[in-house]
């Protein structure tokens, strides 16, 4: 004990420090979301003052506004890649200091190092306190940190007793670590919002889909909460997920989540990392039961596929009358990310009695060219010019929207016209049948 001790107060260093090992044309990644190193992130543009430059920095759902991302004299000192945009990434972008990495979540960390090779790889992470043995956790996120480690990346951590320290294949030992920072920041928290009527009613359609047993996966947002809602009535379910929030805390609690009919891992829940707020944070502080894996092996289509029933539920921005979604970008303009949609609707469809389930609302309210809110359908003819196809249309199975439910597997494009025109906006069905018959669609 003694031993781990001594390495460790060997390797606690002030900020300024830790960044010196920071050298120009180094590969720093950023643990994602609430994990990311927010004290380390917040000094890391005085850099520059060590002459440091061609720092490129990869992250992915980021949640702090730093100066080294919003400031443009910072770009060729530390230029941001995004796996997954926000708003932060996306006024980035436009400024210069960022660009986007397309990717599906289970193998993006093999694609990036296969681009970066020869170069100097940096893991900048959130430690949950070293325990007796020398060990820390990675907590909350491990979608591609332990990969990266497993890949010979340094690391620089801030240790920070306000994480939860959790399990699977998310410890490190202390000699590994290259640099420890300790802070004593609270965690970077999202809370639920209340969801509309509409959300409501899809919730309880994408639920009357899910059956007893079924091992699901839900995303954020106000849909899969009012689906986690609707499903505490269900028996038996499992969770086998890409990120871990507060509602599947809830469908545990309720006793509608056991874990006992995956038959594959059973007993426990499954996911890469969480983001949630106090109440989620808690619960999984020590909690043996929930299972943090690396994000190649948890969205990998053929893990998923183990599962028995297993649930995909993810969204889309816009989805065309053959079925093609675009879940990531809203025209050219990139503004969320591939993330797992991909992984997991394909995963579905090898696990045995799997359903994939895309939901949307089928219009939203956009600015027209007049400067007028104008009401549109997101179920169109052709996605919008330069919009990124994240879902192909061969992947897709079912559409929900508050209009009914859509089932394309199996389907013609003939027929996939019909049953989209079916769950589309009454006000635009019409116009929708007209561009179809216009075009061939069929």
């Amino acid at each position: 004990m003694k031993n781990v001790e001594e390495i460790y107060k060997r390797k606690v260093m002030s900020i300024p420090d830790a960044l010196k090992l920071i050298k120009s044309n180094d590969i720093l990644f950023a643990a994602q979301a609430a994990a990311e190193p927010v004290s380390i992130l917040q000094q890391l543009h005085t850099i520059k003052e060590n002459g440091v430059k061609g720092v490129e920095l990869q992250n992915c759902l980021p949640v702090g506004k730093y100066e080294f991302i919003n400031d443009p004299q910072y770009k060729d000192i530390i230029l941001t890649h995004g796996w997954y945009f926000t708003p932060i990434l996306r006024t980035a972008q436009r400024r210069g200091n960022a660009t986007f990495t397309p990717q599906h979540a289970h193998i993006a960390v093999w694609k990036k190092l296969s681009a970066i090779k020869n170069r100097k790889k940096i893991l900048l992470c959130t430690c949950s306190p070293m325990d007796k043995h020398g060990y820390l956790s990675l907590s909350i996120s491990n979608i591609y940190e332990k990969e990266l480690i497993d890949n010979d990346a340094a690391i620089i951590c801030e240790v920070n007793p306000n994480y939860p320290r959790t399990f699977g294949d998310n410890i490190i030992h202390i000699s590994e670590v290259e640099a420890v920072v300790e802070t004593d920041r609270s965690i970077p928290e999202i809370q639920l919002v209340p969801y509309t009527e509409i959300d409501e009613k899809i919730g309880k359609t994408i639920a009357g889909l899910v059956e007893d047993g079924s091992t699901i996966q839900l995303g954020v947002g106000n849909i899969p909460n009012a689906v986690a809602k609707e499903l505490r009535e269900k028996h038996h379910l499992g969770i086998h997920t890409e990120m871990f929030t507060e509602s599947m805390v809830d469908l545990i609690k309720c006793g509608a989540v056991d874990n006992s009919n995956k038959g594959f891992y059973n007993e426990r829940s499954i996911c890469a990392f969480a983001f949630g707020n106090k109440k989620l944070y808690e619960f999984l502080d020590d909690n043996p039961t929930v299972l943090f894996k690396k994000g190649s092996w948890v969205n990998d289509p053929y893990v998923i596929g183990k599962n028995n029933k297993f649930v995909s539920i993810n969204a889309t921005l816009e989805i065309d009358l053959t079925g093609q979604c675009a879940s990531e970008s809203i025209g050219s303009m990139q503004y969320t990310g591939t993330g797992g949609q991909a992984d997991t609707v394909i995963g579905s469809q090898k696990s045995n009695g799997g359903k994939s389930i895309i939901a949307m609302h089928s219009t939203t309210t956009i600015t027209n060219k007049e400067g007028k809110k104008e009401r549109v359908s997101k179920i169109v003819p052709f996605l919008k010019l330069g919009s990124v196809v994240s879902l192909s249309r061969n992947d897709v199975d079912y559409v929900v929207t508050e209009n009914g439910v859509a089932w394309l597997r199996g389907l013609s494009v003939k027929d996939r016209v019909e049953e989209l025109i079916k769950i589309a906006h009454p006000d635009f069905r019409e116009s929708l049948r007209y561009e179809a018959k216009k075009h061939m669609i069929w």
